[in-house]
């Protein structure tokens, strides 16, 4: 990310060491970039709109209505509602290496209005859900698809170009829909009250679930358990959780690896991607360096040597 703040560090000015904002504007969004340059703590934000707040080096550590406090690091975002208090602590901050992060506000216009579009795309039967960026915050940890559209937004504001404003509507319309993307997966995902359990993208996560380690699960089984035909049941699961199918059993089928792993020593890496339903340990190796940024050796060595 320090790359793409050139443009901004060569023309910012500095008027406070704690929370100094350079603002940029587009037609239905504003970019505010922050900067702390000392140790600080409970200082307070609240916006009148919308805002994503991403983190770009430091730390802070957050105190939110509604969650305990936590580390707030580099690649992790949070959603806020209008006026909702965010109050910091900066442990680290100093002139040498301050910490920056970025609130991206949206005009609830806009959002109301690709709001409505994705809930048309992706209205699950049997149930009245109307996906919203609700009046709650959210924590994004390592997101990669809002990390990457954050950057290019970051980009896109803080340098001057003909069409810069078509481009930042297109990217925010794009941001507002993964972050939709990213709260129905988790409810649907989640369901702690089982309300998605008779629809059919919630038959089918359950059914995965309740069937991980099998590995005859393909696309096509699963389309049949949501009786759709293959091609839609793939196009409604993605529009719906932002990930394909397949994408998802494997995510899940590695998040069981890592339990395996941690919780033995004696299993070869062989009986590790057996038992988590996978046909060969070259198709789990790969997949496991895909999504976690490190072979499966590599994770086993991190946790013995923690």
């Amino acid at each position: 990310m320090k790359p793409i703040l050139n443009q901004h560090n060569n023309v910012r000015k500095l008027t406070t060491l704690v929370e100094n904002r350079t603002t940029y504007n587009a037609d239905y969004a504003e970019l505010n970039v922050y900067e702390t340059h000392a140790f600080a703590e409970k200082v307070s934000l609240t916006f009148d709109f919308p805002i994503i707040a991403s983190m770009l080096t430091g730390k802070k550590v957050m105190h939110l209505d509604g969650f305990e406090s936590f580390d707030f690091f580099p690649g992790e975002s949070v959603v806020m509602p209008t006026q909702k208090e965010m109050v910091i602590d900066f442990p680290i901050a100093t002139s040498d290496n301050p910490t920056q992060c970025l609130a991206l506000g949206i005009d609830a216009f806009k959002i109301n209005e690709v709001v409505e579009k994705f809930n048309q795309h992706v209205a699950i039967e049997n149930e009245n859900n109307n996906w919203d960026l609700d009046h709650t915050a959210s924590h994004l940890i390592n997101n990669t698809d809002v990390n990457h559209l954050i950057e290019r937004l970051t980009y896109t504001f803080t340098n001057n170009n003909k069409s810069k404003d078509v481009l930042l509507d297109l990217m925010i319309q794009e941001l507002i829909v993964r972050l939709l993307q990213t709260k129905a997966k988790s409810l649907i995902i989640n369901d702690p009250h089982q309300i998605f359990n008779d629809t059919r993208i919630g038959t089918v996560i359950k059914f995965i679930k309740d069937n991980l380690t099998n590995k005859d699960i393909n696309v096509d089984l699963l389309a049949k358990k949501a009786y759709m035909s293959t091609s839609n049941f793939h196009k409604q699961f993605k529009n719906t959780l932002g990930i394909s199918p397949i994408d998802y059993i494997n995510s899940e089928k590695i998040k069981f690896s890592k339990k395996l792993i941690k919780s033995s020593e004696d299993f070869r890496m062989s009986e590790i991607a057996f038992k988590s339903g996978f046909n060969n340990t070259s198709y789990f190796n790969r997949q496991f360096k895909k999504m976690e940024l490190m072979t499966p050796q590599q994770f086993k060595k991190s946790i013995i040597s923690e």
